[in-house]
């Protein structure tokens, strides 16, 4: 929780950057918002926001020390953790994607992160946003190759799964309010 409490600082502290600089350029803030996607962004935060709600499932199951599926895969009503994590990390993997084709359709519309400070600031906003997405994407494939790896499964690995689970709703949360200051408050 301490981390958390870190991270989340740091994020303030990119947020405060974003609205300090878009305070003192704000007519490059109305021309730039308007190569933004705002129906795609979207589509791509409702991934990311289902993303949790995969992952709360596999906490519940975590929870109840079920680690993998106890019937057919195509019986979610069975699933086991690893099963909705890995559907999470699909979901999650499937947000950094959408965020790299939007990367790639502004860079050719000459917004880069070095075009001026409102490509700096998109870019470094969103940009440490993905590497956290993607750090929770590494820490999702640890927890599933555990439950491969031990023959009982323990508190202490339901744990780990849920401290997991804290770090991913947490990158939510933050990609929710980037999605409104960036995206709706234009």
């Amino acid at each position: 929780m301490v981390w958390l409490s870190s991270e989340l600082m740091f994020f303030a502290g990119l947020f405060a950057m974003y609205f300090t600089i878009r305070s003192v350029a704000h007519p490059l803030w109305a021309d730039r918002t308007s190569h933004l996607n705002v129906p795609y962004a979207a589509v791509n935060t409702a991934i990311l926001v289902i993303s949790s709600v995969w992952c709360q499932l596999g906490v519940f199951k975590a929870e109840a020390g079920i680690p993998s599926r106890t019937g057919k895969l195509l019986q979610p009503g069975l699933w086991g953790m690893r099963e909705w994590y890995v559907l999470t990390y699909i979901f999650g993997a499937l947000f950094v994607s959408g965020q790299m084709m939007e990367y790639s359709n502004l860079f050719a519309e000459g917004i880069s992160l070095n075009s001026d400070s409102y490509g700096s600031m998109f870019y470094l906003t969103t940009g440490f946003h993905a590497l956290h997405v993607t750090g929770g994407l590494i820490a999702f494939l640890l927890i599933i190759g555990r439950t491969f790896t031990s023959r009982n499964y323990t508190h202490h690995q339901a744990t780990g799964a849920i401290v997991t689970s804290y770090y991913w709703h947490f990158v939510d949360v933050v990609w929710v309010a980037l999605f409104a200051t960036i995206y709706l408050l234009q």
